[in-house]
């Protein structure tokens, strides 16, 4: 009787905490406000509610956006350590899951409030935030739409925003989930990329990018995968930087199909670094994910069985 008491409360005791979204909008808002702790250390001025209003998208998104976004942050971090000198730090990657849940973005949140007080630690700024606040009632798209203004925060720091050589970066990320998936599919791949546009703009690209995002939740709505409807995020002169957003939203929702086909253990490989790449490099790039993804016309049975 003992033996079975104690195996039974060591298996209750491995079953991890669930977090709500109302805990990891409190996280994120202490992250806002170590931001905003850096910015006054710089004599920058933020206005926090010009900043909601400026960067709100009113759509729901899930929270496997959410941790994309996330992942958006660290990279900012990083281009903030660089103007230090400071070596990069590896942004955490994850496997794929077919229903990511705020317990992974919580975790996330746990990561940039640890960066962000090594960094104040790097420059002698000793001031942090200690009170966390309770909610009710919030939802992934309130915490997306706070760490929206959180990477404005950053942007304003790093005194730039993403240039089209990390766009370049993440696209070639959206190019290796997209041939493994091609190839754990058996769908042979013969596409090669397109003929480059030298005339592109960040503006054809995001086009583009809003076509593999259509294309993919046709994919998802096929097998019964929730989709996003990403129209809101549509802009009408968008930056290098929103490209980058719009890949990063890319890449959350091919998880999504990295799951349900069985590659749950093939994490998107970390982005190498380029340097002087263009906005047409980056177009022609997001042109060849684009064919990439339209050889995928099913994800039935029939179809599966490539090396997991």
């Amino acid at each position: 009787m003992r033996q079975f008491l104690i195996l039974f409360l060591l298996q209750f005791s491995l079953y991890a905490n669930t977090i709500t979204p109302n805990e990891v909008y409190a996280q994120v808002e202490k992250i806002e406000k170590e931001t905003h702790i850096l910015m006054n250390h710089y004599g920058m001025i933020h206005n926090h509610n010009k900043s909601i209003k400026d960067t709100y998208i009113s759509t729901k998104v899930k929270p496997r956006n959410v941790w994309q976004k996330t992942y958006e942050i660290m990279i900012k971090i990083n281009i903030l350590r660089l103007s230090y000198g400071l070596p990069l730090i590896e942004p955490v990657n994850l496997a794929p899951v077919l229903d990511l849940n705020p317990d992974l973005v919580y975790e996330q949140t746990q990561r940039i409030l640890t960066e962000l007080y090594i960094f104040k630690l790097r420059i002698g700024l000793k001031s942090t935030v200690i009170k966390t606040n309770h909610y009710v009632n919030k939802t992934p798209q309130d915490v997306f739409n706070l760490l929206n203004v959180v990477s404005v925060s950053l942007d304003k720091l790093n005194k730039s925003t993403f240039t089209p050589s990390y766009v370049f970066g993440e696209n070639i990320r959206v190019n290796d989930d997209l041939s493994t998936i091609l190839h754990h599919l058996n769908i042979k791949d013969n596409t090669i990329p397109s003929v480059r546009n030298d005339k592109a703009t960040p503006a054809d690209t995001f086009t583009v990018a809003m076509q593999i995002l259509h294309k993919i939740a046709q994919i998802q709505q096929e097998v019964g995968i929730q989709t996003v409807d990403f129209s809101a995020f549509r802009k009408e002169n968008p930056s290098p930087s929103d490209v980058f957003t719009m890949v990063q939203m890319i890449i959350s929702e091919l998880q999504t199909i990295k799951a349900f086909i069985g590659l749950d253990r093939y994490i998107t490989p970390a982005a190498t670094q380029y340097v002087n790449k263009t906005p047409s490099e980056v177009d022609q790039l997001m042109h060849w994910n684009l064919r990439k993804l339209n050889l995928i016309t099913t994800l039935v049975n029939e179809n599966r069985g490539g090396n997991n």
